[in-house]
């Protein structure tokens, strides 16, 4: 698969897992830190919305990429977003396309398939963190995953993955099966900075969903 598949298959995943989320779920911890499970599908959102935009050739627009609202229907208004973002890198230019992308860097552009890669990684974390959320397995194909691990493990370190609000936070020990067995998705999360052992407050019965 291209890196425009790749990024289509994440974010549908992660329209699969957000419609499992009910009406009692918007408030759930998540595994990103000080957000409700309705915060981080808002954020994806909006950031959906951006890459469009970049996508047209409007990345450079402040408006683009301003927090949205998602309303009383937070699956419908994510699944809106996530499909404008996958008309917006079917476009036959979109390719040819340096995309603006403020809020990495806001003195340069990007080729187009470095920046559907940024967007590429965000989805494989953002699919798993809903999951995770709402405590049902995430399903992203085998092919995604392993495609996502080099590029997990080429997000820089260093002080900028400390700050409040980074994208990532620290790369993480792994932990078990360390080695040739690991799991894929388990050393993209662990590079991420995110614990793949996470697990959300056992308020609900994961097998309801």
């Amino acid at each position: 698969m291209d890196i425009v598949q790749l990024d289509r298959a994440a974010v549908l995943e992660s329209i699969r897992v957000v419609e499992r989320a009910g009406p009692g779920d918007w408030d759930r911890p998540t595994p990103c830190d000080r957000w409700t499970l309705r915060l981080l599908v808002e954020h994806m959102g909006t950031q959906h919305i951006g890459f469009a935009a970049a996508a047209r050739g409007e990345g450079a627009r402040p408006a683009a990429w301003e927090p949205r609202p998602a309303g009383d229907d937070p699956v419908a208004w994510y699944r809106g977003t996530a499909h404008a973002v996958l008309d917006g890198f079917a476009r036959p230019d979109a390719l040819e396309r340096r995309f603006t992308l403020p809020e990495i860097n806001a003195e340069a552009t990007f080729a187009a398939t470095t920046a559907i890669g940024f967007h590429f990684i965000d989805y494989v974390a953002h699919s798993w963190d809903v999951a995770a959320a709402l405590g049902v397995p995430a399903a992203l194909p085998p092919a995604v995953v392993e495609a996502a691990l080099p590029i997990a493990l080429r997000v820089p370190g260093g002080a900028s993955r400390e700050k409040p609000g980074a994208a990532f936070k620290p790369a993480l020990d792994p932990g078990r099966d360390v080695g040739a067995t690991a799991d894929a998705l388990r050393l993209v999360l662990s590079a991420l900075g995110r614990s793949p052992d996470w697990r959300p407050p056992q308020d609900s019965d994961p097998s309801d969903r």
